[in-house]
């Protein structure tokens, strides 16, 4: 007998990292002790597999599930990612220090590691600092050469822009954006299901290990879009109750900013798995069978084949899915 699709809540893989913090016990997650930076909500790859806490399903990985459930749930075009696995990674990362300057390449780069992706990404903030900023982009005129001698020089912030962020803004990051994050920013990130990074810099500062970080300074600049990426950033201010407020919009996912306010009813199409991210407030999710709660935080899969289903409450979601 199969399983009745119904919405999958997850626990989050959690990752220490460097720039790591605290900030995500705020969720009332429960975080395991030290500098943690990332928590893997959703995801299916060798380096990290979240967990099903509800259901039929639970106690179970996402990569077992898709193995067992395949395109009925995850739809026509969510189904796959290129590598057989799950084709998104969501994470919430607390950035309580500076992170790497790094780019990502894309799906073509002839020197990505064996089964990897490259890595077309997108950040919401969930919080940020009143002086928080980000590193976004080249300044104009920055090509290879310049980037190159900046690197050399020891001068690789002067040919990078900063950005002011506050909570609500959104960045879109193709694949050859140079970018960073800073500190005192909490955000979620919707991107491809690749963990491929080739850092530029690092602050000269130690790992977790006490040694230095491993700097991509080749590999960097090869992939690296010195003529635009095709990156954009918007305020959401002006999302409305009951209306999707488009984020992103990219050849790998699609995410969308709703308000929720009393009840709203919504559908999955068979085409593609929807993930609501829970980015404030609170309430819940029903469909023909059943209700989840749901608050900040909180990170849900709604099966490709579970069609109609209702927020409700008073809450800001993001909705992704596979375009």
């Amino acid at each position: 007998m199969s399983t009745q699709p119904y919405p999958l809540h997850f626990k989050p893989e959690f990752k220490e990292r460097v720039w790591g913090g605290r900030a995500l016990e705020k969720f009332g997650f429960d975080v395991p002790p030290g500098a943690i930076g990332e928590g893997w909500m959703i995801a299916d790859h060798p380096n990290g597999v979240s967990h099903v806490t509800n259901g039929a399903f639970a106690g179970k990985g996402l990569d077992e599930i898709r193995e067992s459930v395949g395109a009925e749930w995850f739809g026509t075009k969510g189904g796959g990612s290129g590598t057989g696995r799950f084709p998104l990674l969501i994470k919430l990362l607390d950035c309580n220090d500076d992170l790497s300057i790094q780019v990502h390449p894309n799906d073509h780069y002839g020197k990505l590691p064996k089964g990897e992706l490259g890595k077309t990404e997108m950040w919401y903030v969930l919080d940020a600092k009143p002086d928080a900023k980000i590193i976004y982009g080249l300044k104009p005129g920055v090509d290879r050469a310049k980037m190159a001698s900046a690197i050399e020089e020891g001068r690789i912030m002067d040919t990078l822009q900063e950005v002011s962020v506050k909570a609500g803004d959104t960045f879109y990051i193709p694949a050859g954006t140079v970018h960073a994050l800073c500190a005192g920013v909490l955000v979620a990130e919707i991107q491809q299901n690749s963990d491929t990074t080739y850092r530029l810099y690092d602050y000269d500062r130690p790992g977790l290990d006490g040694k230095p970080r491993e700097l991509h300074i080749e590999d960097s600049l090869n992939v690296t879009a010195y003529e635009g990426s095709g990156a954009a950033r918007m305020t959401t201010d002006g999302a409305k109750p009951g209306e999707w407020l488009t984020l992103a919009s990219s050849p790998y996912f699609k995410t969308d900013k709703g308000v929720v306010r009393g009840q709203w009813t919504l559908s999955t199409s068979e085409e593609s798995f929807v993930i609501l991210i829970v980015c404030e407030g609170s309430g819940s999710i029903g469909w023909p069978s059943g209700l989840v709660d749901a608050q900040a935080g909180d990170c849900f899969l709604l099966p490709a084949n579970l069609g109609q289903y209702t927020l409700d409450g008073s809450m800001t979601v993001l909705r992704s899915l596979v375009p």
